[in-house]
């Protein structure tokens, strides 16, 4: 039972702002419009969903950095970290199928992962970021861009003995982490899991790996940041210099896990970042389609009449709520295989994932609420920039409260359907 009732159209959408949402979210709404007041200041998406059932999809904005291509439907924003949170679904997609055990040694499915000493670190282990393998250890940006050779370098890599057994954010290789072990399992890549596990059974385009191939109705927003920058200290001889020779310290903490040379070119431009296979961060996804999974999961596995995950499954994927600062962004994440929560009471209840600049995909399933938030502003450093999703979930909770009481619309099934991709290379 789901409190739905058709009792009024839904809410009139403030100027500039397409999609549709029931009127219980009106104030939400009309918080993300403000932000997005002008060509310079990008686009993005909202969507919301409540005991499996969409109340909100809206989208506004700019999705190019010149202010002239107008944010749609199935725009696609890359959401950065917000990537983990389906790399890390997918394995959970594998778990309800018995294809992997979380208490089992990684190297029981990928045997070159027990090189340097690593046979009894567990897929659990590796979930919750302490495996001690976050850190780059002077990766260049070619080999970075080719995710076989990256997922090959990590098996062979041996821990750090600062970080093993301790939470410690594994940046950008996380990512490798779950595809060389999905890969291990099936046989494929994680951008092919990603539309087979995910995308397909959600009935969404809206979820890739990378830049989503041509023809495919997603299309990737530019970022609007970092792309002038002339007078960073990345590009001065001093910090090119001395940045590789930090990262390669056991305490550089995040600049470890996440330097390698050119990191800022690759994101200008035509951003070959999106042209790789990066599965904690490079996914480019619509609101819509990360929403649907997180109400998924926040519905006891439950979407459009059928279970993507099991009901046992969804159940343990909430940890114990810690306040011990994670050992590489010094800011307890409570991380519980591969979802992190905000362990401050009364502060955005549940769990999920969030990606810099302030993308997130979230669920609670105490309540029966998701919702994801994207956009294609980069403009200020990690943390300070979740004041903005922070401070629109409150107004979402609050929104859905009222919903419940009330009774709510649905919205139509909006964006494309999900569609075959072309065959990806592995």
């Amino acid at each position: 039972m789901t409190g739905v009732k058709f009792r009024e159209r839904g809410a009139a959408l403030p100027h500039g702002v397409q999609g549709a949402a029931d009127a219980n979210f009106a104030c939400t709404v009309r918080a993300f419009s403000r932000l997005f007041p002008g060509r310079r200041f990008g686009g993005g998406a909202l969507a919301v969903y409540l005991h499996g059932e969409p109340v909100v999809d809206v989208w506004t904005g700019y999705a190019d950095r010149e202010g002239t291509e107008y944010w749609t439907a199935d725009t696609g924003a890359m959401v950065f970290s917000v990537t983990k949170g389906l790399a890390s679904t997918v394995i959970h997609r594998l778990a309800d199928r018995g294809l992997v055990d979380y208490d089992t040694p990684v190297s029981a499915y990928w045997p070159e992962f027990a090189a340097n000493g690593k046979a009894h670190i567990t897929v659990r282990d590796v979930m919750r970021h302490s495996a001690g393998l976050s850190h780059l250890n002077g990766v260049g940006s070619e080999e970075l861009l080719d995710h076989v050779a990256m997922e090959q370098r990590i098996a062979a890599a041996p821990v750090n003995k600062v970080l093993y057994g301790h939470q410690a954010y594994h940046a950008l290789t996380y990512g490798w982490l779950m595809s060389g072990l999905a890969r291990a399992i099936t046989g494929k890549g994680m951008r092919e899991l990603i539309r087979e596990e995910l995308a397909e059974p959600l009935n969404t385009d809206g979820l890739h790996l990378g830049r989503p191939p041509a023809g495919a109705p997603t299309r990737a927003a530019q970022t609007l940041a970092p792309q002038r920058i002339r007078s960073w200290p990345v590009l001065t001889p001093a910090y090119n210099y001395l940045a590789p020779r930090v990262a390669s310290l056991a305490i550089s903490g995040m600049f470890g896990s996440l330097y390698f040379p050119g990191m800022i070119q690759v994101l200008q431009g035509d951003m070959p970042f999106l042209d790789a296979e990066i599965p904690a961060a490079n996914g480019v996804a619509t609101a819509r389609a990360i929403a649907k999974m997180y109400g998924a999961i926040a519905n006891g596995g439950r979407i459009d009449g059928r279970q993507f995950l099991s009901a046992e499954r969804v159940a343990g994927l909430q940890g114990q709520p810690t306040l011990a600062p994670d050992r590489n962004v010094w800011v307890p994440l409570s991380f519980h295989l591969g979802y992190h929560a905000v362990p401050i009471p009364g502060v955005m209840p549940g769990f999920g994932h969030a990606g810099l600049g302030g993308s997130v995909g979230w669920a609670d399933p105490a309540t029966g609420m998701a919702f994801a938030f994207v956009h294609n502003r980069l403009l200020t450093p990690m943390v300070f920039d979740q004041a903005t999703f922070a401070g629109l979930q409150m107004l979402i909770r609050r929104d859905a409260a009222r919903a419940r009481r009330r009774g709510y619309e649905t919205v139509p099934e909006l964006g494309a359907p999900y569609q075959v991709s072309h065959p990806v290379a592995g």
